[in-house]
């Protein structure tokens, strides 16, 4: 029998000498021979005495010195692996890659088990797992049921047990509506990010390698391998890191969508269970703005009512002007529909987006994060077949808009409806900020479900927090005192940069406080004896703007090591000694704000 695929508890069957890669790939050929081709997984698999060669391998190896050691994974056929045909599930187009694309050769060098290349829509056109010659790809929980696609046999390979982690694509929500109905973590990535070298493109300004997982923590430590430009991707974005823990700040800022915008198309248990998640966020201390969701769904229509559809012709022109007969209905009909728009259309519809992208983006000035469901309800097969443009973007609602405006997002499990079947509810925010979204998505995660996709494994109780850490947040941390806290006069100084707060604080009692002769900044003094707490606040900003931030203080302030009261050092502004000279010392007051309040009254 095979044990849990999650990350730890792999991870820790290893160290312990309790299983190999061996005995794992053995387990796990029992389970994919029993499995067979009852819900259209795969397109190719990994023979089995590949895979027992892999495992050998390993055996030599030291499983605490490579972060994915003995992890078996699947590939989306759009991605290319040496020694596996490419296929983007068309027979026609198939091709035999001389290397493994970046993403799949640095999770092998992590130490990962690949398993085999698995179904999708083809040409990643659609959102519902039906479009492939190679079969239906059929819903974990229920196969008379939809999978979503386009990444679906990555999916369901991951729900089913027969992976612990998945790589699909993500154009307009093919990383997370399948996600959704197979009742798992699926995180779509900043864009560039994860380098696409090596992957057919379906439009290759907006494509994102994505990933399937079973918590958001085993997301978290693929991302962390797969992550950082390779120099072949010319899209590849460097990797400066991926954003702090918003969540963790009291009163973090949660967008809702207002009732109006919303639509279940008669889900009446998804609208429910999309509910309960924001109820569940705001326990989780998510304060929630209402925001308009119209001109995020106007944007979304952009993407197969605009030229973005001719970019799906020029990933594949060659292959498609030459072979149009070989691609399948209604993929054919929604690539050759590219003909009807010019460049002027093309240049038109950015403008627009770029309208649009100005109202969207006001949003994150109110919010760190958005909530929305994932896609409103899921789909019998055979009417998918029977209508499969109109209720594929209707599965695309709240999920195309998200590559154009250039956001990341983590699809995450909330819950069974009465039929047996998942909701899932996305996780957005700003490009960067993938580490706060998986550190919210883990917490979430475990308010809304209790197994791991359609395994019944029993989820974790609690987050593993050493995966999540080995995201680079690139975030630092600094103490203000004075002008730059909430609302006085050079706070904007942080918010120009991205900088937001973590929370209210105290320092060590070990400070002493003064008004600086020039009346408009505090210094702060470390003292060996007769300090006291001093208020601040902590904000966090990029790395990348901390130097300019740094440059703008002025002698005699400066920025060193501040220590808090519950221990912590953080970067923070002191004073030289020589500054206080005829400053007035108002430790008593315990901060600036109690200070400028008691001169007020005093006037």
């Amino acid at each position: 029998m095979l044990p849990p695929l999650n990350l730890p508890r792999l991870r820790a069957a290893y160290l312990a000498r309790e299983l190999t890669p061996v005995d794992l790939v053995e387990r796990l050929w029992e389970a994919l021979e029993a499995e067979g081709d009852a819900h259209g997984i795969w397109i190719t698999r990994v023979p089995r005495e590949a895979l027992l060669a892999r495992a050998r391998a390993l055996l030599d190896l030291d499983p605490a010195a490579l972060p994915l050691y003995g992890v078996p994974f699947a590939v989306k056929d759009n991605i290319d692996v040496a020694g596996l045909p490419t296929t983007a599930a068309c027979p026609a187009f198939a091709y035999q890659p001389a290397r493994h694309a970046t993403v799949v050769q640095r999770l092998l060098d992590a130490g990962a088990i690949l398993v085999g290349k698995t179904n999708l829509d083809q040409f990643a056109t659609g959102l519902n797992g039906t479009r492939s010659p190679y079969g239906v790809c059929r819903n974990a929980f229920d196969p008379a049921w939809i999978s979503g696609g386009s990444s679906s046999g990555s999916a369901v390979a991951v729900a089913l047990g027969l992976a612990s982690f998945a790589l699909g694509t993500d154009t307009a929500g093919s990383g997370r509506v399948p996600a959704a109905f197979n009742h798992l973590v699926g995180h779509k990535p900043t864009r560039g990010v994860i380098p696409a070298s090596g992957v057919v493109p379906a439009c290759r300004t907006l494509d994102c390698v994505s990933i399937f997982a079973l918590t958001a923590e085993d997301a978290a430590q693929v991302l962390a391998v797969a992550a950082g430009p390779d120099g072949e991707d010319p899209y590849a974005r460097p990797l400066a890191g991926l954003g702090g823990d918003f969540a963790a700040r009291p009163g973090w800022r949660l967008a809702v969508p207002r009732d109006e915008d919303l639509a279940f198309f008669g889900n009446t248990d998804g609208e429910r269970l999309c509910r309960q998640a924001v109820e569940q966020a705001r326990a989780l201390g998510a304060s929630c703005v209402p925001f308009d969701l119209r001109p995020f769904l106007e944007v979304a229509r952009l993407l197969y009512e605009g030229p973005w559809v001719a970019e799906r012709h020029a990933a594949i022109r060659a292959f498609f002007d030459a072979h149009a007969d070989q691609v399948i209905e209604p993929v054919r009909s929604i690539i050759d529909g590219a003909r009807r728009h010019d460049a002027t259309d093309a240049f038109e519809a950015q403008y627009r987006l770029q309208a649009l992208r100005v109202a969207c983006d006001a949003l994150w000035d109110q919010a760190d994060a958005m909530l929305l469901p994932t896609a409103a309800r899921p789909h019998r097969i055979d009417a998918m077949q029977a209508d499969p443009v109109r209720l594929n973007s209707e599965l695309g609602r709240y999920t195309n808009f998200v590559n154009l405006l250039d956001l990341a997002a983590t699809a995450v499990p909330a819950g069974l409806q009465p039929d047996g079947l998942p909701f899932g509810v996305t996780l957005i925010a700003p490009a960067h900020h993938d580490a706060g979204l998986l550190r919210l998505a883990a917490r979430l995660h475990r308010r809304l479900a209790d197994t791991m996709g359609a395994t019944g494994w029993p989820l974790p109780p609690q987050p593993d927090e050493a995966l999540l850490a080995a995201l680079p947040s690139g975030m630092v941390q600094v103490a203000v005192f004075g002008a730059h806290l909430s609302g006085l006069p050079l706070n904007g100084q942080l918010r120009e940069r991205g900088a937001r707060l973590v929370a209210e604080a105290r320092t060590a009692p070990r400070y002493r406080l003064y008004a600086l002769p020039d009346g408009r900044r505090p210094g702060l003094v470390r003292v060996r004896e007769g300090g006291q707490p001093i208020a601040c606040e902590v904000w966090e900003l990029p790395a990348t703007a901390f130097g300019s931030f740094v440059d703008l203080v002025a002698a005699p302030l400066a920025i060193g090591k501040v220590e808090l009261d519950d221990g912590r050092w953080v970067n923070g502004f002191v004073c030289e000694a020589a500054g206080v000279e005829g400053a007035t010392d108002i430790t008593a007051c315990g901060g600036w704000r109690a200070w400028l309040a008691s001169r007020a009254a005093a006037i």
